[in-house]
């Protein structure tokens, strides 16, 4: 066994060996590189080494993970998303001092040497065979920028990361082969700007750029020389020199950088030692990432907006493709989101329903004619923190809602539409008692259905005959049942799928009588976009979030865009909008009206009131807002929502109001056209009702309706329910 020397440490024979070790990739870079006379090494050297041929020419250098902004319909910001924090900047954008300063301190010699730097190998190899140990490196920055190469290759995968840093002799030379081609291909200032744009500073901040804006919030041209040197210091260990911290240790690794720099003369002493003197003054910006950020209660959408380009074929064949593409980011996303109507939608949520009720509230406006979501909101904000969700209750399960909420009666126009559609007069009367069986057996699209399920109205003074005018005005939930049951399922079922009315969990719509009655799932951002069909002639488009995208070039990218067809006929929408006004001026919308403007819509309850609905549209804007409990299990009896006392919540007191600000707030300042409507003879009622329905009972109280005189005479009861109704009947 070789001696130790006096004093221990290692004898002669010991250092020989290790100086053998640690120098076989010297020994390799001699021996095995195939190099031309003048070549980037500066060397004449030439034989192989085993494997160094089978490595292929060319490194493939995957695109430089970024953020990605994603914009409002207006260019403001919404939020920033990425993988890695990253904005890529030329060398023009980055401060002589931070260019001086990384080589400085990590490779002086990098503008005399190739891509391998010889004396620094064997200064290492000495340096640690003294030493015992590795305590000096010899990678030139070329080498570093491979390998950081091949780390944001492996992007997130654990198991590639390690085999791009893995501590071995082949990594090594491959690092190696790479390197020579790059200093041919790029050029010392390229290889320069590549590696401070791909370098990692700590704090999530990749590149320099996003690294001066993380503790300094400035650019990176702007900055000096201290701050720069700090920066630099941080490239061996982000997390030994963190500034924030650890700044005594930041402040002896920035001041080695400033000697550095000074023994390079790339500074004077004197301003070395000036900088050394100042304390390091931080201004860090905290990582702002996700959706989570998002202004204006826009989370859910812009998380929408994450689910729209995942899923869709326009940005990747696959969905490995498109998630790659997402997370390399570097992209400008400017989205259909109108802010003042966003702003409206979540103030009115605000004031309506507190995050901490019981139960929930979300909206959802659209824009007729082309799809557009104009604003997208809920009562509960974004978060994964006490009374937050990241569960979108706007939208289908797999856009990242839930499994939807019953609309209740918010679903019968889709039934008069059907109706009109078969030839049906809107002038039909049926009987409509109180309480009737279902009509059995009914016409589906494959067969009939069979059943003895019954089904009733909101109180037994409810009582036809009636036509369809009134009745859906009032909501007459037997009158509907013999409507559909008099033109078949099936009819109504494909009106639905023509106005893009589809289950939430996406499986087919039952076919089944109660369906007049709203009683399958649904989410509001759907039923915003089928009503948005009356408002635009009987033509509806698929929802739409992204109005353009470039990517990290500038490059506009192909985007998804709404799918318009006809719906219905443009004389059965206009009947629509005449039932629908009728629900908003005399019926049991009409707390819900806006004042100065055209609006349609109709309220809806569902079974047991888990959930209450308002529809409606303008000619310009269609939305929907649901309040409800998100899980199904808190029944809207004697609950307080928004700080107001609830006996029974109905479609009317809960979301009519909060559809009624958040319209007006949306369309302030904006035009307001007519609806086109047709004339609709009604029989005149003249019963009184004691029980006002989806209204409440009694006179009128503040957040309930009265008794009125409907056009025409004959004594009107604005406040009947909106019924929804499952085997007996809800409201």
């Amino acid at each position: 066994m070789p001696k130790k020397r006096d004093g221990g440490g290692l004898s002669k024979t010991q250092q020989a060996a290790k100086f053998l070790g640690v120098s076989v990739l010297a020994g390799a870079v001699l021996a095995g590189l195939a190099l031309p006379a003048a070549g980037a090494l500066g060397l004449t050297a030439k034989g192989t080494v085993e494997g160094f041929d089978d490595i292929p020419a060319n490194l493939k250098t995957p695109p430089l993970s970024q953020r990605t902004r994603i914009l409002d319909a207006d260019g403001g910001e919404i939020a920033k998303v990425y993988s890695r924090d990253r904005t890529v900047v030329g060398l023009k954008d980055m401060s002589p001092y931070i260019q001086k300063a990384i080589v400085a301190i990590e490779d002086a010699r990098f503008y005399q040497h190739g891509a391998v730097d010889l004396k620094g190998i064997l200064r290492a190899v000495n340096k640690n065979a003294q030493s015992g140990g590795v305590s000096q490196g010899a990678s030139t920055l070329t080498q570093q920028y491979v390998k950081n190469v091949f780390i944001e290759e492996a992007g997130d995968d654990p198991d590639k990361v390690a085999q791009a840093t893995q501590q071995t002799i082949g990594r090594k030379i491959k690092e190696l082969k790479y390197a020579i081609q790059v200093e041919k291909e790029l050029g010392k200032r390229k290889i320069l700007q590549n590696y401070l744009n791909i370098t990692f500073f700590g704090q999530q901040a990749y590149g320099v750029e996003a690294a001066a804006q993380r503790y300094f919030s400035k650019p990176a041209k702007d900055l000096n020389l201290q701050e720069s040197a700090l920066l630099a210091g941080l490239v061996q260990s982000p997390s030994r020199y963190d500034p924030v911290n650890d700044p005594q240790e930041a402040t002896r690794r920035r001041n080695t950088v400033l000697q550095r720099m000074a023994d390079l003369k790339d500074i004077t002493q004197a301003q070395a030692d000036a900088a050394a003197e100042k304390p390091i003054k931080l201004a860090v910006s905290r990582p702002k990432n996700g959706c989570i950020t998002a202004t204006d209660g826009a989370g859910f959408f812009c998380d929408y907006i994450r689910k729209t380009f995942l899923g869709d074929k326009s940005f990747g064949k696959t969905r490995k493709i498109r998630a790659q593409r997402w997370n390399q980011g570097g992209m400008t996303i400017r989205t259909t989101l109108d802010p003042q109507t966003q702003k409206s939608i979540q103030s009115s949520l605000a004031e309506h329903v507190y995050d901490d009720d019981p139960v929930a509230g979300a909206a959802s406006i659209v824009e007729p004619g082309t799809g557009k979501i104009l604003g997208m909101g809920q009562s509960r904000p974004y978060g994964f923190g006490a009374n937050q969700t990241v569960i979108n209750l706007s939208v289908d399960h797999r856009m990242g809602g839930g499994a939807g909420y019953q609309p209740g009666s918010t679903f019968k126009p889709v039934i008069a539409a059907a109706a009109l559609e078969q030839g049906t007069s809107p002038e039909q009367e049926y009987p409509s008692p109180y309480r009737m069986p279902y009509p059995s057996p009914v016409q589906t699209c494959d067969g009939e259905w069979q059943g003895t399920d019954t089904t009733q109205n909101e109180n037994k003074e409810e009582v036809g005959p009636y036509g369809m005018k009134e009745a859906t005005a009032k909501s007459v939930n037997t009158y509907f049942v013999q409507l559909i049951s008099d033109m078949g399922i099936c009819p109504a079922v494909k009106m639905a799928q023509k106005m893009g009315i589809e289950r939430a969990d996406g499986k087919p719509l039952q076919q089944v009588p109660s369906m007049t009655l709203g009683v399958q799932e649904m989410s509001p951002l759907t039923m915003a976009a089928g009503y948005a069909a009356f408002a635009n002639g009987g033509e509806y488009c698929s929802p739409v979030a992204i109005e353009s995208i470039t990517d990290a070039r500038g490059r506009a990218m192909k985007v998804p865009q709404t799918s318009c067809r006809s719906a219905m006929s443009k004389r059965t929408a206009d009947t629509i909008n005449t039932l629908l006004k009728g629900v908003v001026e005399d019926g049991t919308g009409k707390e819900a009206g806006l004042h100065g403007r055209d609006s349609a819509g109709k309220t809806g309850t569902s079974d047991s009131r888990y959930a209450a609905w308002f529809v409606g549209y303008t000619p310009n804007a269609a939305g929907a807002v649901w309040v409800g409990d998100p899980q199904h299990k808190r029944k809207m009896y004697d609950i307080t929502i928004g700080g107001v006392p609830h006996d029974k919540v109905y479609g009317a007191d809960t979301p009519g109001p909060i559809w009624r600000d958040a319209m007006t707030g949306a369309l302030d300042g904006r035009p307001a056209p007519g609806l086109p409507t047709v004339p609709i003879d009604d029989p005149v009622k003249d019963k009184s009702r004691g029980d006002d329905g989806d209204k409440g009972p009694g006179p009128h109280k503040p957040g309930r309706g009265g008794h009125g005189k409907k056009p025409g005479g004959g004594l009107h009861i604005p406040g009947f329910p909106d019924i929804l109704g499952g085997g007996n009947g809800g409201w």
